[in-house]
């Protein structure tokens, strides 16, 4: 009896370790278990376009930890404060790296001043940052906004030559590299041409509500225009709604140019209701990604990287390439 009772009492101990033997082999460890993860701090402007919400997504995708990496993600809400406030919680934290998208080019010394002193790499993306001290953060890759407003400007002087041109500028967040490159476009166009005539120009700080709401404003006030330069796709959607609103058809009565070129801005120059769309490529998440490849290596990676774009209207869309695009 005695025996019986001690070989029950032993089985009774080993089961939870056989047990465990079991569960162990049922599932196997995940790539997060199996090493340490490198931890990513982002400062994301906000959520106010098609274009951001496919930067985001294209960051979570590459920075997953599938791929070895913790992203920390905070969203700014388009202030900078709290922009400030996010990299300093991300020093606090101790993240690996701080990848920051500004909402405005300046301000920035103070807080990178800290990182630097944590020994916190800074890679900055999308927007260009204006600082006395350039070592400050590490590296920067996005698009180069000045040349984008540029091909907006050639590609009006070759479909419209030496006619007049009444253009309404609606300008995204003021102070942002996108807002600053793209109006030193148009504003270079209007300099040179003696016939283009600026009617109206007012910041939709890059959204559909508010490029409704001036284009509503100035078809309420009589302007005379033929042309909307619309700094992105969103405050063009808002702006196309305001058109249509008043009995005009976009595209025909009047000609639209865009920014970003995603889907469906895409899908609207096959329809012939926005003329123009100048490339501005979201997706760095794998962009960034090879960077900190790079720095785990202790490479260096290129201070500056622009990122190769092109532009879209009815000569050279298919929707082909709208799908093969990716946003």
């Amino acid at each position: 009896m005695k025996k019986t009772c001690a070989l029950l009492l032993l089985a009774v101990l080993c089961l939870p370790l056989l047990l465990a033997g079991c569960g162990d082999a049922a599932v196997p460890a995940s790539p997060a278990e199996k090493k340490d993860l490198i931890v990513v701090g982002f400062s994301q402007v906000g959520a106010e376009s098609d274009w951001r919400k496919a930067n985001t997504l294209s960051m979570q995708t590459a920075l997953s930890p599938e791929n070895g990496y913790r992203l920390i993600l905070d969203d700014a809400q388009q202030k900078q404060e709290r922009q400030i406030t996010a990299i300093r919680n991300f020093i606090n934290q101790g993240v690996d790296y701080i990848v920051l998208a500004p909402t405005t080019e300046r301000g920035w010394d103070t807080v990178l001043t800290e990182a630097k002193a944590a020994g916190i790499p800074v890679i900055i993306v999308d927007r260009m940052i204006e600082i006395t001290d350039t070592s400050l953060f590490t590296c920067w890759i996005g698009s180069d906004f000045r040349k984008e407003g540029g091909t907006a400007v050639s590609w009006l002087e070759k479909r419209f030559g030496q006619e007049p041109l009444n253009i309404v500028h609606l300008q995204g967040n003021i102070g942002s590299s996108a807002q600053i490159g793209r109006t030193e476009g148009l504003d270079a166009g209007l300099a040179a041409h003696e016939n283009w005539h600026l009617a109206f120009r007012a910041s939709g700080d890059f959204t559909q509500a508010k490029g409704q709401e001036l284009m509503e404003g100035v078809l309420a006030d009589g302007t005379d225009f033929n042309v909307i330069y619309s700094e992105n796709d969103n405050m063009a959607y808002g702006a196309i709604d305001a058109l249509k609103k008043a009995g005009l058809t976009p595209g025909r009565d009047v000609t639209l140019i865009a920014f970003d070129s995603s889907s469906t801005a895409l899908h609207m120059i096959l329809s012939g209701e926005i003329s123009l769309d100048v490339e501005c490529n979201p997706l760095h998440g794998p962009r960034v990604q090879s960077i900190i490849e790079l720095l785990e290596k202790g490479e260096t990676p290129p201070k500056f990287t622009y990122v190769e774009e092109t532009y879209f209207d009815e000569s050279n869309l298919t929707e082909e390439i709208i799908s093969s695009r990716g946003y």
